[in-house]
Order: structure tokens, then C-alpha cells, then sequence
């Protein structure tokens, strides 16, 4: 059996990492990977339902900067609108300077503090600190005809990626393309010049679907197992987050013949690499005034990974629920209790008051703020463990089965 479930777990990876074109929001890829596994899921006897909505895909056309005969190398920010034309360069280093400075008409390099980290989407409802939604507003105010993005690294937000790119928001409208801090120093020694922009990007309206799955009892109190099933655009999105979704495939066989009192409900939630987060948001609304009926949500992000054990992170958990947690888990060699981490989906349940274990890789917790993998081509099934996935899948099925 495990041998068997070894070899199916990797034939899953190989389909949504290799064989499917990418899984970004919005693109058929994407539409392709909830098909597959809404027909894995309903082979097993699962009940299922796919909610639509609709996302935004983008096209990378790629983009070039000069300044007379200085050439200067960009990349076209994800979902930004695109731009040909030539301009007044003026920079802004601080919220201060962005606020005094006359921009109209002109491009605005974005470079040293205000750059330091991935603004959030301006319509972005988990988490939006103010002085985001600060600067959001003085650019949108500014009259610019466009802006460069120099940006370093900064894991804990932007993944891996460098440089990440500042803005990444289909809701934001001035086009923008970004750069490395090397570039934007070289750059600013051009401002008050006149410098040539063309970026080619191409926002395509489409369609995105969850995919949600139940067996159990219909009526009583829910245990919800999610995972988010889109990637960035330009990464297999292996630990981030196929592997998670091969879990819940996993979990699908385990409990193909579950017959406790709970109702077991199974979502590939679709959005959380996407500015807008479609997918959660849906699931939001679907579920209003429903919350109070779950009884836990685990959330699977990030595990898998070969080096390392798995870890399960509790938050807010009844005590004698959090007792019978440990238990379980207390007896599997290469599982533990990691510590808490908000980024990732179980943030949607606390917030609305249901208790959440998060499963991730221990290798994620310890280099979350390092770690230059995710969001990258890096984030390939080379770097995961099937076996671990098959792991993870009977150990929520011993607890799922005990709840």
C-alpha cells in the first residue's frame, strides 16, 4: 500500500508541475489543475463543486529602459498595464519625498525605503498596513505617466524572487516595470533626464475555480482541509503549493470510506499567490454565517520539502483538542509541533474564529526569512519528498478519524 501511494503521490506532482503549463489565476493551466483534481477527487465517491469567479491572466511581453544610450534592464511588473513613451525621470526614496515631489507627466523611480517591501494590492483585505495604502494613494494621485520599481530582497513576502516586483495588482492602473537596487542607483544619476520606457503587458480577463469536496454527515459540524492549488506565473509552484494539494488527493483515498459523524469537507482553494485572492474571497462569501459550524481548519502550505521533518503549527485550539493533536502526532518520527506562522490560508478561519493547524515543511519555518526558492523555476519537484506527502495524508487521516 505505501509503495502504492509513494507512486501515485509522485504521478500527481508530475501532473501539476511538469505536465500541466503553469497554474497562475486565471490561465488555462490553472483551469486545467482544478479539472484534474476535481476528477481525482470524485473517483474517489467524494461529493464536489467547483464555484466560479473571475481573474485576471497576464501576458509578459518583456520591457526596455534607456536614457540616450544607457541601457538599463527591467522587468514588467505582474498585471500592470503597459506603456511606450519617453518622459522626466524624478525619484522618491521615502513617503516624505514621494509627497513633495511634482510628477506629473513624468516617471517616478521608487528606490531605497519605499521600496523595501511588496506593496499589498489595493484591494487587498487581510492585510493592508497604512503606510501602504499611503503610498498607494500619493501614486495614484501623482498623475504619472509611469513608475521603476528598484527593490532587494525581502523572502518573507516576495518568495525568492529577486528583485521582486513592488507592485502586483490588476486593480492598480499606472504602469510600472521594476529592477534590481544595482540598477535603480545607476539609474538615479539620470534623474531630471529624459528617459525611454516600453513595456509590452497584457491583462486577459478569464475564469478561476475552488474546488470543493465533502463526505460525512450533511449538517454537522465540519472539519475543513484546504490548500491552495494556483502558483505564480514562471514557477512549477512545487512546495508552493502542489505538494499541498497532492495531500488532499492523499487524504481523498484515505477517507474514501469514512463513516464518522463529521462532515469532512476537502477545498483546493484558488488565489493565494494572486493579488486579488479570488479564490478565498469566494469561499468567504459562500460561507457567511457558516463559520460558527467548523470545527477545525487545517491548512496544508509549503510541505514536502526532501530536507527536513514536517511540522504542525496549532492556533487557537481547544485544549482538549490541542491534547489530542500532540497525541496523535506525538507518535511519527520526522512530524512536530512547529511554531505559529500567518502566511498562508488558515489566517482566513482564525479570523473568523475557527481554530487552525497549519502543516509546513520544518525547513520552511527555519528560512522563512532567507530562503530563495519559492516564487521561482527553483520550486520544482526535485526539492520535494513524495513519501512525506504520504506521511502527512495518514496522520491527518488518524486525527481526522479521532475527531
Amino acid at each position: 500500500m505505501s509503495d502504492y501511494l509513494n507512486k501515485l503521490s509522485r504521478i500527481w506532482l508530475e501532473e501539476l508541475c511538469v505536465n500541466i503549463p503553469g497554474r497562475c489565476v486565471g490561465s488555462e493551466g490553472n483551469r486545467k489543475a482544478t479539472r484534474f483534481f476535481e476528477n481525482e477527487v470524485r473517483q474517489r465517491g467524494w461529493q464536489t463543486e467547483m464555484p466560479e469567479f473571475d481573474a485576471i491572466d497576464w501576458n509578459d511581453g518583456g520591457a526596455s529602459l534607456c536614457c540616450g544610450e544607457n541601457e538599463f534592464k527591467v522587468l514588467v511588473s505582474p498585471y500592470s498595464k503597459g506603456f511606450t513613451g519617453e518622459a522626466e525621470l524624478v525619484q522618491a526614496t521615502t513617503v516624505d519625498e514621494l509627497d513633495s515631489i511634482k510628477a506629473a507627466g513624468k516617471i517616478i523611480l521608487l528606490r531605497g525605503d519605499i521600496a523595501r517591501e511588496q506593496l499589498m494590492p489595493k484591494n487587498f483585505v487581510f492585510y493592508n498596513p497604512e503606510e501602504h495604502q499611503k503610498i498607494v494613494k500619493l501614486l495614484e494621485e501623482s498623475a504619472a505617466k509611469a513608475l521603476v520599481c528598484a527593490t532587494g530582497r525581502n523572502p518573507s513576502l516576495a518568495g525568492g524572487v529577486y528583485p521582486f516586483p513592488l507592485i502586483e495588482d490588476g486593480d492598480f492602473d499606472i504602469p510600472s516595470v521594476y529592477m534590481t537596487e544595482e540598477e535603480g542607483l545607476r539609474l538615479a544619476d539620470f534623474t531630471g533626464k529624459r528617459v525611454s520606457l516600453r513595456s509590452f503587458s497584457e491583462r486577459i480577463p478569464g475564469k478561476g475555480y475552488n474546488v470543493i469536496c465533502r463526505m460525512g454527515v450533511p449538517g454537522s459540524r465540519r472539519i475543513v482541509i484546504t490548500a491552495h492549488i494556483d502558483a505564480k506565473k514562471g514557477t512549477p509552484g512545487a512546495i508552493d503549493n502542489a505538494t499541498g494539494v497532492v495531500v488532499l488527493m492523499l487524504l481523498a483515498e484515505f477517507l474514501k470510506d469514512y463513516g464518522g459523524g463529521r462532515l469532512i469537507e476537502i477545498a483546493a482553494l484558488n488565489g493565494e499567490d494572486y493579488y486579488g485572492v479570488p479564490g478565498q474571497m469566494n469561499f468567504i462569501m459562500a460561507n457567511q454565517g457558516l463559520f460558527d459550524n467548523m470545527l477545525l481548519n487545517i491548512n496544508i502550505d509549503g510541505a514536502g520539502y526532501f530536507e527536513g521533518g514536517t511540522a504542525f503549527s496549532l492556533f487557537d485550539l481547544p485544549e482538549g483538542m490541542a491534547s489530542l493533536v500532540r497525541s496523535v502526532i506525538g507518535g511519527h518520527d520526522g512530524i512536530s509541533e512547529g511554531v505559529q506562522w500567518p502566511q498562508g490560508d488558515h489566517s482566513i478561519f482564525l479570523q473568523s474564529g475557527v481554530p487552525a493547524v497549519a502543516v509546513t515543511s520544518e525547513w520552511f519555518l527555519q528560512n522563512i526569512s532567507t530562503q530563495d526558492i519559492t516564487h521561482t523555476e527553483r520550486d520544482n519537484i526535485g526539492i520535494t519528498d513524495s513519501g512525506k506527502l504520504v506521511l502527512i495524508a495518514g496522520v491527518l487521516d488518524r486525527l481526522i478519524r479521532s475527531l
